[in-house]
């Protein structure tokens, strides 16, 4: 089956971790295409081509302020993945209970053998 298009969804647009990287970045404020080179370590086309991916989904808006375009995240636009990752909250709320009980438990455990750290018969 051929991979969906980058542009198809907000998930097929976020799977490229530079992409990522951009929403972390616009998450902070808004930023120009030179701003975001040099947070990113490359090159204005590819962050130019990244951008375009992102706005055709409707991650980033841009807005021109002088001679410079701004780039904003729609951050309400990631809802659906937010949405979908929380569908599996109760996963992760159910193994971080089990690693609280476990860890007490073994804390517990502790507190009631005091002796234990004393060496055993036959073992000097």
């Amino acid at each position: 089956m051929a991979r969906a298009a980058t542009t198809t969804d907000v998930f097929n647009a976020i799977a490229e971790p530079r992409r990522r990287k951009i929403i972390d970045i616009l998450a902070k404020g808004d930023q120009a295409v030179g701003q975001l080179m040099d947070r990113l370590r490359i090159a204005q086309p590819a962050v130019s081509k990244h951008l375009g991916v992102l706005r055709k989904v409707g991650l980033v808006s841009v807005s021109k302020q002088g001679r410079q375009r701004l780039y904003r995240l729609n951050a309400k636009e990631l809802k659906p993945v937010h949405d979908w990752a929380k569908s599996f909250e109760e996963f992760w709320t159910h193994q971080l209970d089990r690693i609280k009980r476990r860890a007490e438990q073994r804390a517990r455990e502790r507190t009631q053998s005091p002796g234990d750290s004393a060496p055993k018969k036959g073992s000097q």
